[in-house]
C-alpha cells in the first residue's frame, strides 16, 4: 500500500501539506504490471483502495507515447491577442486542462501571454546569469501572486499481509527533494528556460512528470524562445542599430551584444526534442516560445 504526500516549500519555509488525489485507476494498475506486482491484491493511495485484478489486463506496449494536442487553437481557450503572438507546443491537452481545472491562474497565463512584448533594449543586453527577459515575465507572474516554490515528495511504504485481521507494517519514509520552480500558484507550475543549459528541460520535465504521477500538480508549462527565428530578428535590429550610428562608432562585423545562436541552450528545438521523447511521461505540458510575433516592434536603442 502507498501514502503520498507533497509539501510545497517557498524560498525556505514549508507553506502547504499536500495529500495526493486520487491516482487513475489505470494507471496504478499499469504501474503495477510494469513493475512486476501483478499480483497484488490492493493498494493504498491517499486512502482509497484499488482491486488491482484490472493489472492482468494486458495494456499496450505503447501505452504511455507521445500525445501530441493543439487545444490552444480554440480561441475559446487561448484568445488570439496570446495565440498569434507566440509558438506553442503541448500534449495531452494541457491548455483545455488548465482552463477547466485552474480557470483563474490559466486567466492569468493567458493575460499575460496576451501583453508582455519583447523590448529589444532588454532583450538584446546582457543580463547575467538568467538574463533580462526571465526577470521580466517572473516579475508580471509575481504581480498576480505566483510564487518562486519547491515541491518535495514524500513517500511511505505500507505493507499489508494476506491476513484480513493483520494491521500493515510500514518503512520508513522516503523523501524526494525537488528544485526551485520559477513560478507555482495552485496546481500550475512554469519555468522561463530563457538561453539556459539545455539540460534544465531534462531536470523541469521529469519533474513536472514526478509531480503529476504523485497527484501534486495538473499541468506544467515552459516559456522558452524559438532560437532560429529569433536570431534572424536580432541580426535585422542590430544591423539597423549599427547602420544608424556614425560610421567610427560601427562594429566590424556588427556581432550581437549577448550570443543567441548557441545550440546548447534551452530552446523550442531543444524542448521539442524531449517532448517527443516523452521525458514529461503523461503529464500535460504546454510549451510557449517566443518568436517575431513577440517582438514589439521597437527598434534597439
Amino acid at each position: 500500500m502507498l501514502e503520498v504526500t507533497c509539501r510545497c516549500y517557498e524560498k525556505n519555509t514549508l507553506v502547504s501539506i499536500v495529500l495526493t488525489s486520487e491516482r487513475p485507476r489505470r494507471h496504478i494498475a499499469r504501474r503495477a504490471q510494469a513493475g512486476g506486482n501483478s499480483h497484488i491484491s490492493t493498494v493504498t493511495c491517499s486512502r482509497t483502495h484499488y482491486d488491482l485484478r484490472c493489472a492482468q489486463r494486458k495494456f499496450p506496449r505503447n501505452s504511455n507515447q507521445l500525445i501530441l494536442t493543439k487545444t490552444y487553437d480554440d480561441p475559446t481557450i487561448l484568445p488570439p491577442t496570446a495565440r498569434n503572438a507566440w509558438t506553442f507546443l503541448e500534449t495531452n491537452s494541457a491548455s483545455a486542462i488548465m482552463k477547466a481545472v485552474c480557470p483563474t491562474e490559466w486567466a492569468e497565463v493567458v493575460d499575460i501571454l496576451s501583453t508582455y512584448r519583447l523590448n529589444p533594449s532588454t532583450w538584446l543586453r546582457k543580463g547575467g546569469n538568467r538574463g533580462h527577459v526571465p526577470k521580466e515575465i517572473d516579475k508580471e507572474f509575481a504581480k498576480r501572486g505566483w510564487k518562486e516554490a519547491r515541491l518535495d515528495l514524500e513517500t511511505t511504504t505500507l505493507i499489508q499481509d494476506k491476513g484480513k485481521n493483520s494491521k500493515p507494517t510500514s518503512l520508513p519514509p522516503l523523501h524526494q527533494e525537488g528544485y526551485f520552480v520559477d513560478n507555482y500558484k495552485n496546481r500550475i507550475v512554469l519555468d522561463v528556460e530563457w538561453a539556459a543549459k539545455d539540460g534544465n528541460l531534462d531536470r523541469d520535465l521529469a519533474a513536472y512528470r514526478s509531480w503529476h504521477e504523485a497527484g501534486a500538480i495538473n499541468a506544467g508549462i515552459i516559456i522558452t524562445r524559438d532560437r532560429e527565428d529569433l536570431f534572424k530578428l536580432a541580426n535585422h535590429l542590430w544591423t539597423n542599430y549599427q547602420m544608424g550610428l556614425p560610421p567610427a562608432q560601427r562594429q566590424a562585423k556588427f556581432k550581437l551584444p549577448v550570443d543567441l545562436h548557441t545550440t546548447t541552450t534551452t530552446a523550442l528545438d531543444k524542448a521539442e526534442l524531449r517532448v517527443r521523447r516523452g521525458v514529461m511521461g503523461t503529464c500535460p505540458i504546454l510549451i510557449v516560445a517566443a518568436n517575431r510575433s513577440t517582438w514589439n516592434g521597437k527598434p534597439y536603442i
